[in-house]
């Protein structure tokens, strides 16, 4: 018995509604008992999801009458070119603490931050809002903010 290789495809979606989307294809995969085997979305990746089906066939079934769904791409992606987007960044446990962060996910997204204190072992950081008027720790995944600039940076160029 030969195993039949999965084909990943792009789903192109409306903006910002990605997780609509994946909410209703999962209704339809289960409702038509279809070949789709997974539904990536990742993080930071506006506009498209990936569906990890047996044909073009399969995955376009599950497409069928999706809200937000703006079309399926024909040629399916290779895993080399959305590997990177699954594995997480390395340069995240780069974080140090005074280095100053951009939040990109959550209520505060876009707004800055100042690392208080990193915990690797629970994947969290401890920061401080720029903005805020008065500095309130607030605990989020390390996944959730990046790096923009590096306190031994700042201190450099002030000298």
């Amino acid at each position: 018995m030969t195993e039949q290789q999965s084909l990943i495809f792009s789903l192109r979606t409306t903006a910002n509604r990605e997780d609509q989307v994946v909410d209703f294809l999962v209704a339809n995969i289960k409702k038509k008992g279809l070949d789709v085997y997974s539904i990536i979305r990742p993080h930071g990746l506006r506009s498209y999801i990936f569906l990890e089906a047996s044909s073009y066939e399969e995955a376009e079934q599950a497409c069928t009458g999706v809200p937000y769904a703006r079309g399926l791409l024909k040629k399916p992606v290779e895993y080399s070119e959305i590997e990177p987007m699954l594995e997480q960044v390395k340069t995240q446990l780069n974080i140090q603490p005074r280095d100053i962060v951009e939040i990109i996910s959550g209520p505060f997204k876009r707004d800055q931050a100042r690392v208080v204190r990193i915990d690797k072992t629970k994947e969290e950081v401890v920061i401080e809002l720029l903005e805020a008027p008065v500095p309130i720790p607030m605990v989020v995944k390390l996944d959730t903010v990046k790096v923009i600039r590096r306190e031994t940076e700042t201190k450099e160029e002030d000298e």
